[in-house]
């Protein structure tokens, strides 16, 4: 991504890296103890990749997606809920923004409404 760390959060249970893109998005991936990616959110004037922010859930992601959109625009809002990855975005002109997580990963004791 070729972005720069801006700030660590660290909890009992968890670890926020804050992250800057070049093009000014503001990316924040929350790790568990074990180090393992549970969730992430962006918000900025531009999306983000999200190939590479979502990794191994993005073809999840994009099925989801094509199929939560169809006979819709393709702005706006989308959320995507199954057992497995949760993605809620949103998009108007020049912001974006969005959550997604995965709930079997989210650490015991920990509320997925911290990604955020």
């Amino acid at each position: 991504m070729k972005s720069a760390l801006v700030r660590i959060a660290r909890s009992d249970a968890y670890t926020v890296h804050e992250i800057q893109s070049p093009t000014g998005t503001t990316i924040r991936e929350y790790y568990g103890a074990s180090g393992v990616v549970f969730g992430v959110s962006w918000d900025g004037e531009f999306p983000p990749d999200l190939r590479q922010l979502l990794g191994s859930y993005f073809e999840q992601y994009r099925t989801a997606a094509q199929t939560t959109r169809r006979g819709r625009k393709a702005r706006g809002r989308l959320a995507i809920d199954d057992s497995t990855l949760i993605v809620r975005t949103a998009a108007h002109t020049r912001s974006f923004f969005g959550v997604a997580y995965a709930p079997n990963l989210v650490p015991a004791g920990v509320s997925p409404s911290v990604v955020r």
